[in-house]
């Protein structure tokens, strides 16, 4: 759901040996029921290989005062049950949410004439209030 696009916000953490971890942040409408809903999309997500597992990405709650300031009534992104371990972790300090059993129905670009244009995932929803 990235491929081409532009966060309004990046968040980048830097130490002594450059980017430590990045976030990208973009506000979407996203269809609840029958309703649309703009939020922010959170994504673009990273820690660099030698710092993960030490709780460098606890610094996600940076993004709570953005989130409030954009508007949205939460941030949400959607990751592989790969890593439901790993994001539970968050849910356990109040940071976030991971919900599952959601379908969630996104389009390719219409450039991918061997795909259908309506993909549905089982996929983990992460909401962050």
């Amino acid at each position: 759901s990235w491929v081409g696009a532009r966060p309004e916000l990046r968040a980048i953490g830097y130490d002594s040996k450059g980017i430590a971890a990045h976030l990208g942040l973009l506000r979407r409408f996203i269809k609840v029921g029958a309703v649309d809903l703009l939020v922010a999309e959170l994504g673009l997500y990273g820690v660099r290989p030698d710092l993960e597992g030490l709780g460098i990405a606890r610094s996600i709650h940076v993004m709570s005062p953005v989130l409030h300031e954009l508007g949205v009534p939460f941030g949400f992104g959607t990751v592989r049950h790969a890593l439901r371990n790993h994001l539970e972790r968050f849910g356990r300090h109040g940071l976030m949410t991971v919900v599952s059993g959601v379908c969630v129905r996104s389009t390719h670009p219409q450039v991918h004439l061997h795909l259908s244009a309506t993909r549905v995932e089982d996929v983990l929803v992460v909401v962050m209030p």
